[in-house]
């Protein structure tokens, strides 16, 4: 038995004390039963793990060689260059790229990720690759892998019967990028062709939709009527909808009616749509994000994911949830007083009910004792610091501890110089 003590527990500020049994939480509050190891977390905040929404784990680390030089730094020369450069990736390569970015993300606070997987591939080298990796990690990290057609369901010859066949070797979610087919038809067929191997192999969906400025790209519309009809909006995700920012208001606020409808789920890209988007604009420039302040206020679930870790679309990116969190925030407007003691829930609770694990996440009792140590006393501290993850806790054992912040000297103005 362990207890954790004098702990700040993010939407629990009454308890301080969580005992946790065979990596399960057991009870939560105060003045809890003595246990056999007792932990001080000298008052900081915990939080349940991060959750990265949406990340493409096969295309990590690729950004550096001649053949991913993304001139024009938009989403359709990424497209083109990764065209190229996943021609010399081999089952290894592969591999080790992807368990260096699980690393990189898991040591900066992720336990969850949902990655998209190319299987515009005849060989499905990269979902041979995740689906070993997800196996062998499980106990470490959650991934759900996407089925996701990057050069288009119907633009790449063979791409529905590829995503079949993922779908079938254990993809968890159907993909999709209407935006980037050939016509606006065929964008409409591969959303209805998402919908229906969604149903036919009970799988969940996220669509890559509407990345784009262009205020016309509308295949959300399509997407979220046909999971309202079906009735798996719950079990349905809208990737970037960047378009949906550049639209006009009258079709805006009638589609978030539906959205609320539907309770489909959105997920935001901030620093990679940040990065692609409004290339082509001079000034006022767009900034490429979907309506969130919108979303999150008539309670449309909203969540933000890294995307990228230096690939042909984006050269950053590190996994860490909190830089992701702290540009969505300030590209959304979402920075009231009230709005920054509750915005961890974008990098926490809003993805897990995208991931559709609800009843497996947070810090409840009969629940793993998954959660994080923040270098913040509260919610406001810890996204106005940026903070540092101390610690990472999964099924009651420590997945990683880092020391308490030192100074060999400390800061101290009134000193004289030596």
């Amino acid at each position: 038995m362990i207890k954790f003590t004098n702990a700040n527990i993010y939407r629990n500020s009454d308890a301080t004390e969580i005992l946790v049994k065979d990596g399960v939480i057991q009870q939560i509050g105060n003045n809890l039963p003595a246990a056999e190891e007792e932990i001080d977390l000298k008052g900081r905040l915990i939080v349940p793990p991060y959750v990265d929404s949406h990340l493409h784990l096969d295309y990590v680390y690729t950004g550096g060689g001649d053949d991913a030089k993304n001139a024009t730094g938009t989403l359709f020369e990424g497209i083109a260059r990764w065209h190229d450069v996943k021609k010399t990736q081999t089952f290894e390569d592969a591999k080790s790229r992807m368990l260096k970015g699980i690393q990189e993300e898991v040591s900066k606070g992720v336990q969850y990720i949902r990655t998209h997987i190319d299987v515009c591939d005849p060989d499905l080298t990269g979902l041979k690759a995740m689906l070993e990796l997800r196996e062998e990690l499980k106990d470490n990290v959650t991934i759900q892998i996407v089925a996701f057609p990057q050069e288009g369901m119907y633009a790449y010859k063979g791409a529905v019967e590829l995503m079949e066949e993922a779908l079938k070797m254990g993809a968890d979610c159907v993909g999709g990028i209407p935006h980037f087919e050939w016509a606006y038809e065929f964008g409409q067929d591969s959303v209805r062709k998402t919908v229906e191997l969604a149903l036919k192999y009970d799988k969940l969906i996220d669509v890559h939709c509407d990345e784009t400025d262009d205020p016309m790209s509308r295949h959300v519309q399509l997407l979220n009527a046909l999971v309202m009809i079906e009735d798996i909006g719950t079990r349905t995700a809208a990737s970037h909808t960047c378009s949906f920012g550049s639209a006009d208001d009258a079709y805006a606020f009638r589609m978030m009616g539906l959205f609320e409808q539907s309770q489909m789920n959105f997920i935001a890209l901030p620093t990679e749509n940040a990065y692609l988007q409004g290339r082509q604009d001079t000034y006022p420039k767009r900034r490429g994000l979907t309506r969130v302040k919108e979303f999150w206020e008539n309670g449309i679930n909203i969540s933000f994911g890294q995307d990228s870790i230096n690939d042909p679309w984006y050269p950053a990116g590190n996994g860490n949830m909190m830089n992701i969190l702290d540009n969505g925030i300030h590209l959304a407007q979402t920075m009231s007083l009230p709005q920054l003691d509750v915005c961890l829930d974008f990098i926490t609770f809003n993805g897990a009910k995208t991931l559709n694990i609800e009843e497996e996440y947070g810090i409840e009792v009969g629940r793993a004792a998954n959660f994080l140590v923040l270098d913040a006393i509260s919610p406001f501290e810890a996204v106005r610091q940026r903070a540092d993850v101390l610690a990472s806790i999964r099924n009651g054992k420590y997945l990683f501890k880092k020391p308490e912040p030192s100074y060999d000297i400390e800061l101290d103005l009134f000193r004289s110089t030596i």
